[in-house]
């Protein structure tokens, strides 16, 4: 289970000097939340999104992926650390060497017992304020893939897949087809890759 460490509201810069670095957790409204270890199946959709995720934007030169243990400084009290983030090329000087100065173009939490209200409710909220463009939530317990996308009020709005396919805007070229992020029916990691390359 997640911990919340209860004690004065914390600012990045606290957030920053109090999580060692390879430790998950998320800063939310100057709450820092610890993460518990990954579940296996989580991790298993996480490796396989990020390597699929990693390698198409190499590929087609579009920005970069970063992994769960990269904070976003959304702000003086909000630093999440999504599971997965992209940032387009023309946005990399925001990274920094210990954070992300900024919002990413997109984000992706793998839901998990303990974070299913975070990731749902309190980094949806969140996500919505600090303007990223694409939110895409995974939940391996119920088979589901949620994405949410800011519309012309900068107000997220739910997009329903096509023939069981979710195309990124942000993420220029990048789709996913739902039936890959479940064991049963994943592709192998080089062969999602070579069909998102064949429609770019």
């Amino acid at each position: 289970m997640s911990t919340a460490i209860k004690r004065q509201r914390c600012t990045f810069d606290d957030f920053c000097a109090i999580v060692k670095d390879g430790q998950k957790a998320d800063l939310i409204d100057g709450v820092i939340y610890m993460a518990s270890p990954d579940n296996t199946d989580a991790n298993d959709i996480f490796v396989w999104v990020s390597s699929v995720m990693h390698i198409f934007a190499e590929q087609t030169d579009a920005g970069k992926i970063y992994g769960s243990r990269v904070a976003c400084r959304l702000g003086e009290w909000h630093g999440p650390e999504p599971d997965l983030l992209f940032v387009r090329k023309a946005r990399l000087h925001l990274v920094k060497r210990g954070f992300f100065d900024g919002s990413p173009d997109f984000a992706m939490e793998i839901v998990s017992p303990d974070s299913v209200e975070r990731d749902y409710l309190e980094k949806l909220r969140q996500y919505e304020a600090a303007r990223i463009p694409e939110y895409w939530i995974v939940d391996e317990m119920k088979r589901k893939l949620t994405v949410y996308r800011l519309d012309t009020t900068a107000k997220y709005r739910k997009v329903r897949p096509v023939q069981g396919i979710i195309h990124s805007r942000v993420f220029k070229g990048f789709w996913m087809r739902l039936e890959w992020l479940w064991p049963e029916t994943r592709l192998p990691a080089f062969d999602a890759i070579q069909e998102l390359l064949k429609t770019k």
